[in-house]
């Protein structure tokens, strides 16, 4: 019986011991854009388009909120041109350097 016992001491011995073995997941490398204003002046949403390659429609939030309460757009991190334009008109031009994760809010008028 002792040899039993020790043998299962033993075994539960080496599992402890076997260490810990984690992972690490960096942050994505995006960042988001939080376009708003008056909703009813933008009908049908605005046009994006970021560095004269990339276009997307995007919805208009209410600016009521200090918090993104809408639609969010993902877009890469790091330094970025900006276009928002309604009807073919544009309303924003910027360059802007967004990190990993933040959202820069963009106040049409």
């Amino acid at each position: 019986m002792k040899k039993f016992l020790f043998a299962i001491s033993f075994i539960f011995l080496l599992l402890g011991c076997a260490g810990t073995k984690s992972t690490y997941g960096g942050l994505e490398n995006e960042a988001f854009l939080d376009i708003v204003g008056t909703q009813r002046n933008y009908v049908g949403g605005v046009t994006v388009i970021l560095d004269d390659k990339t276009s997307f429609n995007a919805k208009v939030n209410d600016p009521s909120s200090n918090t993104p309460r809408g639609k969010t757009y993902a877009i890469e991190a790091g330094q970025r041109t900006v276009v928002v334009q309604y009807n073919g008109n544009e309303l924003y031009r910027k360059q802007i350097f967004v990190s990993g994760q933040e959202t820069r809010r963009i106040a049409l008028p």
